[in-house]
């Protein structure tokens, strides 16, 4: 079994959500997950890596503007 400390993520690969947990609670990336707000409600389900980007454009509500954010952005998906 892995540590559940992770410093990275690779595309294709299977983490769970405590492994996921502790990546981004010392990483500054976003996540995006098809298992919408449950992403770490069971600490054991897993997830597949499906995509990696490694920055994103957002639009500010404030003054109408898009931003480009460089962070790195991973989606995953439950299997």
């Amino acid at each position: 079994m892995r540590q559940h400390r992770i410093n990275t993520l690779k595309q294709g690969e299977h983490y769970t959500a405590r492994e996921l947990d502790s990546f981004v609670s010392t990483t500054d990336v976003v996540l995006l997950s098809s298992n919408a707000s449950q992403l770490f409600s069971d600490p054991e389900r897993e997830y597949k890596v499906v995509h990696e980007v490694e920055g994103f454009f957002e639009h500010s509500s404030n003054d109408g503007e898009k931003y480009f954010r460089d962070k790195r952005a991973y989606v995953v998906e439950k299997v």
